[in-house]
């Protein structure tokens, strides 16, 4: 009889301590595919949120813009660092903007605030969150002209509404004060109160010739990718393509490094309740192939004494290990199936608790509680929980070889 046989025969003497084993391994996996999956799809969902915000996966921006952002920072050539950038694999879109930070006036009253100077020809809801959020109005035909999309705050705070006027006020190129006046024809709620209070779309080519930019002059290109994990290498390769001493190419979690802290933050803290189901999981597993292994003291000592040596006891008892990870992910498939399923396709509803506009480094997170999982995610938990399974079995494996056949055999 082969050991992977004895081993299986072995496993069902107790069929009880097995299933219960074997469950809780199971369960351990619908445990780590819940935490695993909730940070590929959440993490995924606000990176890309961040990303339609302005800045893209990637940016390209004059050197020192991310540091200290001035308008007198320009990125000469933008629209044609732009259509070299759209040729790149792995590259879904590349929006040139001017960002910057201005002062909002109306009858009323004065606010200060950001704006985001950008092409309607470029621009669209799908990659950028502010046109998505329209709510009144529309965005601006042009990009010349003077049309202005504002937030519902800001439109609270001026007493703004469509066809009302509002004057901004910033610096040029020379660092002298330029003021412009524009007509508000849109307004848009995104639910993050930050971004609706403070923060205004304006068309590029009228920014331009009120910046004393030249028609072709920008802060940055947003860069959006298809995978934001790939967003190291298109910085790469956009670097070497494009790149010079007057400009930087950055990735999101240099853009973004308030979302990129809470991200790592949160991830650290998953990792650490993972690490803890699988101790107590590894912890349970110990014990039961202890038991087995003490159980059959005498046995083992008669399989001895008739020739088998300590080495195949020791692998007897890591193939009873191997039979007991496999079944257990087998179990641990089957329960975790429709569970991932559900949160997949349909989700758990959390507005109720944390609310619409609730937001993380200022940018919106779904209340929706869904869960995905990328392929590399579901090769490290097979893996993970298989691997956890065997070293568990090495000891009791050890012990086994170790136990004194003379011993042994007067154990009753």
């Amino acid at each position: 009889m082969t050991l992977g046989k004895m081993a299986w025969r072995n496993l069902w003497r107790r069929k009880r301590r097995t299933f219960i084993t074997a469950f809780s391994i199971g369960f351990g996996v619908m445990l780590t595919v819940t935490f695993t999956g909730t940070g590929d799809y959440g993490y995924t969902k606000m990176i890309n949120a961040g990303a339609i915000m302005g800045l893209g996966h990637v940016t390209i921006e004059p050197r020192g813009y991310n540091q200290t952002p001035a308008l007198d920072k320009r990125l000469l050539k933008a629209e044609q660092i732009r259509e070299q950038i759209l040729t790149m694999p792995g590259v879904s879109d590349a929006i040139v903007r001017i960002m910057g930070q201005a002062m909002f006036a109306s009858a009323r009253k004065t606010v200060g605030g950001m704006f985001m100077a950008i092409d309607p020809a470029q621009d669209s809801a799908e990659q950028n969150l502010l046109l998505r959020s329209l709510v009144h109005g529309h965005l601006f035909s042009s990009a010349e002209g003077r049309g202005v999309v504002v937030g519902t705050k800001m439109a609270e705070k001026l007493n703004l509404r469509i066809g009302k006027k509002l004057v901004y006020t910033t610096t040029d190129i020379y660092g002298e004060i330029v003021s412009e006046i524009a007509r508000v024809v849109g307004i848009f709620e995104t639910g993050v109160d930050e971004v609706d209070g403070a923060m205004v779309l304006l068309p590029i080519s009228s920014v331009r010739a009120t910046l004393h930019y030249g028609v072709q002059d920008a802060t940055l290109v947003a860069v959006i990718i298809n995978d934001h994990r790939r967003a190291k290498s298109v910085r790469d390769q956009i670097s070497a393509a494009v790149g010079n001493p007057q400009r930087e190419v950055l990735t999101w979690k240099q853009t973004q490094t308030e979302l990129a802290g809470i991200i790592t933050m949160d991830k650290s803290g998953n990792y650490i309740m993972q690490l803890l189901i699988g101790l107590l999981i590894a912890a349970g597993l110990l014990n039961t192939l202890l038991m087995s292994v003490l159980e059959r003291k005498r046995e083992f000592g008669v399989m001895m004494a008739v020739g088998m040596s300590p080495a195949t006891l020791f692998r007897l008892v890591l193939v009873e290990s191997f039979w007991l990870a496999l079944i257990g992910l087998i179990v641990g498939i089957i329960i975790t199936t429709p569970w991932y399923a559900y949160l997949y396709y349909v989700g758990l509803d959390f507005s109720g608790a944390i609310g619409e506009g609730y937001n993380a480094g200022g940018v919106l997170v779904d209340p929706l509680f869904k869960i995905r999982l990328y392929k590399e995610s579901i090769i490290a938990i097979l893996a993970g929980v298989f691997s956890l399974t065997l070293l568990s079995g090495i000891y009791p494996a050890w012990r086994a070889g170790r136990i004194p056949p003379v011993e042994s055999l007067k154990v009753i």
